[in-house]
C-alpha cells in the first residue's frame, strides 16, 4: 500500500482537487492529512465537506491542527477572538455563514473526531505541529502542544547535522521515532518551495496560506507532488498574506 502525507490546506478547495487530480494514486493509498484544513482562503467549509466524501472512498487519517480546532470551538459556541480572526479566521466564519445547522454539526462531529496525532506499524509519527515531551506526544501534560509547539521544527533546522544520533548531545526526542511528519511551521519562511527535511524530521507546510502551494509526499519514495501555488487559484483574495 502506498501511504502519502498532505501539508496544511487552510480553506484551499481548489488547490487540493488539483493536487489529488494530478497524482492520480491508486486506489488503495493511505491519505495522512496532518491539519489545518480552514482559515485562509474562502473554502473551509467546502473543504470539510470535500474531505468528510474524500473519506467514504479512501484511507484516510486526519490530524488535528490549531485552526481546525479554534474553528470547531467557535461552531460549538458562537465565540472567537480577535487573533484568530485576522489569522484567517474571518474567511472561515464567513464561509460557515450560510451553512444549514444539520451541516455544521456534521462537520464539527468531524473535527471532534480529529486525532491529535498518528504513529504507523514503522514507528514513524505523523502530527500537526510538534512536541515537547522526552516520553513522546502521548506523554505530553497539555495534549493541545501538538498542535502548536513549534520548538521541534526550530530544533531541527538549527542541529548540526554531523552530531551523530549516539552523540549524548543528539535530540532525544529524535530517537523515539523512525521519521516525524509534520506541517504548521510554512517551510517557506526559511526559503525553501517543497517539503523539507532536517534529521528525521519531514515538514510538509509549503506554505498554502500565504503564496505557496499545497504539498503531498510519498513517504517511502519520497516523490512529492504540488499543487499550483494557491494565491493563484484565489486571485480576487488575500488568504493570510
Amino acid at each position: 500500500m502506498k501511504t502519502v502525507v498532505i501539508g496544511d490546506v487552510h480553506g484551499g478547495l481548489k488547490a487540493l482537487e488539483q493536487l489529488i487530480e494530478h497524482a492520480n494514486l491508486p486506489k488503495n493509498t493511505k491519505y495522512i492529512f496532518l491539519g489545518d484544513y480552514v482559515d485562509g482562503w474562502s473554502q473551509s467549509a467546502e473543504v470539510i465537506s470535500y474531505l468528510i466524501n474524500f473519506s467514504q472512498e479512501n484511507d484516510c487519517v486526519f490530524i488535528r491542527g490549531n485552526h481546525d480546532e479554534l474553528l470547531c470551538n467557535y461552531l460549538k459556541t458562537g465565540t472567537s477572538n480577535p487573533m484568530w480572526l485576522s489569522q484567517g479566521g474571518q474567511s472561515s466564519v464567513d464561509g460557515y455563514l450560510n451553512l444549514s445547522k444539520t451541516k455544521k454539526e456534521i462537520h464539527i462531529r468531524f473535527l471532534e473526531r480529529l486525532t491529535n496525532y498518528h504513529i504507523d506499524s514503522e514507528n514513524r509519527l505523523f502530527l500537526h505541529a510538534g512536541f515537547m515531551n522526552l516520553h513522546g506526544p502521548q506523554n505530553e501534560y497539555y495534549p493541545n502542544l501538538v498542535y502548536w509547539d513549534r520548538t521541534l521544527w526550530e530544533m531541527v533546522c538549527a542541529m548540526n547535522p554531523s552530531i551523530p544520533e549516539d552523540d549524548d548531545r543528539y535530540p532525544k526526542r529524535l530517537k523515539l521515532f523512525n521519521e516525524i511528519y509534520i506541517g504548521h511551521t510554512p517551510v517557506t519562511r526559511i526559503g525553501f518551495d517543497k517539503p523539507t527535511n532536517f534529521a528525521n524530521v519531514w515538514n510538509i507546510d509549503t506554505g498554502a496560506a500565504f503564496k505557496g502551494p499545497i504539498s503531498m509526499l510519498d513517504i517511502d519514495s519520497k516523490e512529492i507532488w504540488q499543487s499550483n501555488p494557491v494565491h493563484l487559484l484565489y486571485p480576487d483574495e488575500k488568504g493570510r498574506n
